[in-house]
């Protein structure tokens, strides 16, 4: 969803000529906008604080290791790069498939009862719980024809769990976000900026592909920017579909192919086994896990106000 810029009060306006119904709301709207930073900011400072203690670049780029000795069982890089992977594989399926619906619900949506279906499949989706997805997922990818996909043991037993399988349930994860933002985008843009096309002789997919799109790639940028964020802080679809291995294993023999049919685990399941409730019980590793993780997130968001800001630069279609 596009990031809405905050609505200035009117010059001259004073709290002294609300009423107390009025001052009572503007300060309990104050409030919780501030207690809202508050939270935020003791989340970012305790796990800055606890991760700068125990990270290090040898744990960054060092890989994972089985051992009952914390200090000989490695680093996070293999989670690092499984997160990296999965986040790409989710956003790649997702925003094709978002930026499509979108289109078509705002430009054509006929006949109407399917249109509304489709938005309300959308939004279905993305209220369902990922470890929902996740179940889900596993019962269909472990269909025969889903082989290619996944591990295939002998006698032709599907595992379903891999790269290509735990994105391409992520990607519904990502897929609502992208999906509302490019339409938000499409619905504001003036119906006269479509005429004008069609009066140059250009046709209503070629208005599309060259005029609407165009004006509505912030908003893209946008929705995909804060499914990147979802897809990296998941653990459900992870943990099952994935399977949470401590190094990336690999399926087959093609290059590039073999990694995506292999299993792994990402930041937030090696977070998850290395806290006290988790096999590892290395709470200095979850610390620096954790606080790459948020530094990631932290960028993604980064990316979204920039976003947001160089598109409210323009009269439509940009975040405002």
């Amino acid at each position: 969803m596009a990031v809405a810029a905050p609505v200035k009060r009117p010059r001259g306006e004073s709290l002294r000529h609300y009423r107390w119904s009025d001052r009572l709301a503007f300060f309990a709207c104050w409030a919780t906008g501030l207690g809202l930073c508050l939270v935020a900011a003791a989340i970012v400072l305790y796990m800055l604080y606890r991760g700068l203690q125990n990270v290090s670049l040898d744990m960054i780029f060092s890989r994972p290791q089985a051992s009952a000795d914390q200090r000989g069982a490695g680093g996070f890089f293999d989670p690092l790069i499984g997160t990296l992977m999965l986040t790409t594989i989710g956003v790649v399926l997702a925003v094709p498939l978002a930026v499509g619906a979108a289109v078509w619900y705002v430009e054509y949506g006929r006949p109407t009862w399917l249109a509304r279906a489709v938005e309300s499949a959308i939004e279905v989706v993305a209220g369902t719980p990922s470890i929902v997805l996740a179940i889900f997922g596993l019962l269909i990818f472990q269909n025969t024809i889903f082989g290619w996909m996944s591990f295939t043991a002998q006698g032709g037993a599907v595992f379903g769990r891999s790269f290509l399988t735990a994105g391409a349930m992520m990607s519904l994860i990502a897929l609502p976000l992208v999906f509302g933002a490019t339409r938000e985008g499409l619905q504001g843009i003036p119906q006269h900026v479509r005429e004008a096309s069609y009066g140059l002789g250009k046709t209503k997919i070629a208005t599309i592909r060259r005029v609407l799109l165009p004006a509505v790639r912030t908003n893209i940028g946008t929705g995909a920017t804060l499914g990147m964020g979802r897809i990296a802080g998941d653990t459900a679809i992870v943990v099952i579909l994935l399977g949470a291995t401590l190094q990336l294993s690999q399926e087959g023999s093609i290059p590039l192919v073999n990694q995506l049919r292999g299993t792994g685990s990402t930041l937030t399941s090696y977070v998850y086994n290395n806290s006290p409730a988790g096999e590892g019980n290395a709470p200095g590793k979850a610390y620096a896990a954790a606080f790459v993780l948020l530094m990631i997130v932290i960028a993604l968001n980064f990316v979204v106000t920039f976003i947001a800001r160089r598109g409210s630069r323009y009269g439509y279609g940009g975040a405002r």
